[in-house]
């Protein structure tokens, strides 16, 4: 099964891009966690994933956030939000269980800077997910949480250390909230796999970062232990942000290949 999270920045001004993408692909993907969808669920464009053999569960939000699991398997036990008003407010989780799996699809929050209103919360959801995932799952479990995690976990994931120090992305309360999730259970699936690799998945549109690898890695595959030995390969497939006309996402899908 491949499962593919992919922030899309915006599914109806890159849906073409992603189906041009899916097909050059030979429709191989099994299961599709997109992120910041800036749709509701009206808006979505079913119908063309439904004819690429995908069923969609979508949390959408206007002009900002959203994300969706597109499945070509049956999902169940879907999930939308924390279950909390308040953190619903944005829409930034959902998950579904597929072939015995649950995945996990989140955006997380982009923060801002320190002691600022943003950067408060974003840690504060980092506690939240915590909180959700030791009051409905265990370690023991199939799990993978997948997404936009909006955290460059370690200097290994920047291009520059000295020149990306203490920049959003890479503060060390940020860090810190990242490694909670590792200190429940979950494993970088990635790191696991290529301890030294250096690959990124996003690039600043500005300075034609793309064309110099001057990324950071911020997109992830997180995974309880039942599920590490399950994995075989993790990609970024760069051909999608290597495109100057459509204009591409800032964002590299990333993709795990898993045994089921």
């Amino acid at each position: 099964m491949k499962v593919c999270s992919y922030n899309v920045n915006s599914i109806r001004a890159r849906k073409d891009l992603v189906k041009d993408w899916i097909l050059k692909r030979n429709n191989d993907i099994d299961v599709f966690c997109l992120q910041e969808l800036k749709v509701t669920e009206e808006f979505f464009p079913f119908e063309d994933f439904v004819q690429l053999g995908y069923a969609c569960e979508v949390y959408g939000q206007k002009t900002y956030n959203g994300v969706a699991i597109l499945s070509k398997h049956p999902a169940e036990d879907v999930h939308k939000g924390f279950g909390n008003t308040h953190w619903d407010e944005q829409r930034r989780i959902i998950s579904a269980l597929i072939h015995g799996v649950r995945i996990i699809n989140i955006y997380a929050p982009h923060g801002g800077l320190r002691g600022s209103e943003k950067f408060q919360f974003k840690l504060d959801w980092y506690q939240i997910l915590l909180e959700y995932l030791s009051a409905n799952h265990s370690p023991k479990d199939p799990i993978i949480i997948t997404g936009d995690l909006n955290v460059a976990h370690t200097d290994k994931d920047v291009f520059s250390p000295e020149q990306l120090k203490d920049i959003v992305g890479t503060m060390p309360e940020e860090r810190e909230s990242f490694q909670t999730l590792l200190d429940w259970g979950l494993s970088d699936a990635f790191r696991y796999l290529y301890p030294d690799k250096r690959q990124f998945t996003w690039w600043d549109y500005q300075t034609a970062a793309i064309w110099r690898d001057e990324g950071l890695r911020i997109d992830y595959f997180l995974c309880t232990k039942p599920l590490l030995t399950r994995l075989s390969e993790i990609e970024v497939d760069l051909w999608p942000r290597r495109r100057r006309k459509p204009t591409p996402s800032d964002h590299a899908p990333l993709i795990a290949n898993l045994s089921v």
